[in-house]
C-alpha cells in the first residue's frame, strides 16, 4: 500500500462539462470545493445543489435526494478527498441501493482544498473497489472521455446504483464560485422541484 498512484490524465472541467451535457432534469449534488467550482464552470442551474461547509456529505445528500425523488436521476459529483471524509456512507448507500443514483468521484489523488497533499486515493485506495466490496451493483474506473459520456448516459437512464472513479489530472484551476448563500441555494433547488421555500 506504500506505492503512490496519483490521479490520472483527464481534464476535470472537460469531464464535468461532459457529465452535464444535455442534462434536462438531472439533479446534481456537488461536493465541497473543486467539484462545486467545476459544476459552476459548466453552467449554473436551478437543479444544482452546491455544498458549502459540509465536507464528506455529498454522497449522503445524494442518497436522501434519490430516495425522496425516485422520478429523477440524481448525480453526485465530488472529489476523492471529500468522498474519503464520508467513507462509511458507501455501505449505507449500497444497502439502500437507489437505482436513480450515480456517484462520480473526481479522483486526482490529492486533497485539493488544503494544499494538494496526497490523499488516501493517491496512495492506492480505489473508491470504486471499496464501493464494489460494499455491494454497489455497478462500479467503474474511468480513464477516457468516451467512458465519461457513457456514464452520463447511464445516469440519465437510471439503470442502477453506480459509483465511478474518474481519474483526473492533479491541478488547481481558477475557481468558478457558485452562490454561497445556503438558504438561497436550498430554496432555489426546492422551487425547481415544485416545493415551497422554507
Amino acid at each position: 500500500m506504500g506505492e503512490v498512484t496519483v490521479g490520472g490524465t483527464l481534464d476535470r472541467r472537460a469531464v464535468v462539462a461532459s457529465l452535464l451535457q444535455g442534462r434536462k432534469d438531472l439533479l446534481v449534488v456537488s461536493g465541497l470545493g473543486s467539484a462545486s467550482y467545476d459544476v459552476m464552470a459548466a453552467g449554473d442551474h436551478d437543479n444544482n445543489y452546491y455544498l458549502w461547509a459540509a465536507m464528506g456529505s455529498a454522497m449522503t445528500v445524494g442518497l436522501g435526494l434519490a430516495s425522496a425523488r425516485p422520478d429523477h436521476s440524481v448525480l453526485v459529483i465530488t472529489g476523492d478527498g471529500e468522498s474519503l471524509m464520508g467513507f462509511g456512507a458507501l455501505a449505507t448507500i449500497a444497502l439502500r441501493c437507489p437505482p436513480n443514483l450515480t456517484i462520480a468521484v473526481l479522483d486526482n489523488g490529492h486533497f485539493g482544498e488544503t494544499g494538494m497533499q496526497i490523499s488516501h486515493a493517491g496512495r492506492g485506495i480505489e473508491l470504486d473497489a471499496v464501493a464494489a466490496a460494499c455491494g454497489f451493483p455497478r462500479t467503474a474506473r474511468i480513464t477516457t472521455m468516451e467512458n465519461v459520456a457513457a456514464l452520463r448516459e447511464s445516469a440519465v437512464a437510471r439503470i442502477g446504483l453506480t459509483l465511478a472513479t474518474i481519474k483526473i489530472k492533479p491541478e488547481n484551476l481558477p475557481r468558478a464560485l457558485p452562490p454561497r448563500d445556503g438558504v438561497y441555494i436550498k430554496n432555489r433547488f426546492r422551487a425547481a422541484l415544485g416545493y415551497q421555500p422554507i
